[in-house]
């Protein structure tokens, strides 16, 4: 059996990659391939805590944009999360992964309150963790939850599933020319100002000297990879 890098891990997913290519809503196809490699990271060893965005089904700033306050917009992408989450449980119990959901905002009905030390003993019992709801606070990216998150569980490292393969000196989108890199310092993004990571979580991740690795999900075996210390995406540290 290969041997994994890390032992505990925190993936960061983002809304967008869990809907496919249809950018809104839920592609269980999707969904059933990253389930199929967490569990293999579970069946090594690693420890697995998972936060979810919510852009597959609401972006708060971007969609509330002038018409709503922003506090309420956030507090829309924070359940938002929670649907994520619990779409992500769901799967994972079907292939007979154990799986705690846990959100910053209680919602006793359908999952734990966050607890730091519940957490922690989850993960030591083999069990996945996803956190909802962000940080439970407006004006914060998931992004930066993950990072909290992270800090706060002692991960190895925050794997960073995107839909971008990396950090580029450009947007790839854009520029043909965008340089990627293979790795970067927390300093360079902040001082180029580049798009990896919001500022908040950069800084975060930075002062808690917590490494980076953001990579594309399009091949959820990628998470695997990243686990098993592959060269792949680019490591922010």
């Amino acid at each position: 059996m290969d041997k994994p890098k890390y032992q505990r891990i925190l993936l960061k997913i983002s809304g967008e990659a869990l809907a496919g290519d249809a950018s809104r809503g839920l592609d269980f196809d999707v969904i059933g391939q990253v389930c199929d490699v967490i569990k293999e990271c579970v069946d090594m060893g690693v420890q697995v805590g998972v936060v979810v965005g919510g852009g597959n089904f609401w972006r708060g700033k971007k969609d509330g944009g002038e018409s709503m306050v922003r506090v309420r917009a956030d507090h829309m992408g924070m359940l938002a999360t929670a649907i994520n989450a619990l779409a992500l449980a769901d799967v994972l119990e079907q292939k007979q992964v154990e799986v705690r959901v846990q959100t910053a905002i209680e919602m006793n009905q359908i999952a734990e309150p966050y607890i730091r030390s519940r957490a922690i003993r989850h993960l030591e019992k083999g069990r996945v963790v996803i956190f909802g709801c962000g940080t439970g606070n407006p004006f914060f990216s998931t992004d930066t939850a993950a990072v909290l998150r992270a800090a706060e569980i002692d991960a190895d490292i925050i794997l960073l599933a995107k839909n971008i393969d990396g950090v580029y000196n450009a947007d790839p989108h854009v520029d043909p020319a965008a340089v990627k890199y293979d790795s970067i310092s927390y300093d360079q993004i902040l001082a180029q100002h580049l798009e990896a990571m919001d500022f908040t979580a950069t800084s975060l991740s930075m002062d808690n000297k917590i490494p980076v690795l953001l990579f594309a999900l399009k091949d959820p075996q990628n998470i695997k990879r990243a686990v098993l210390g592959e060269k792949i995406g680019t490591v922010v540290n």
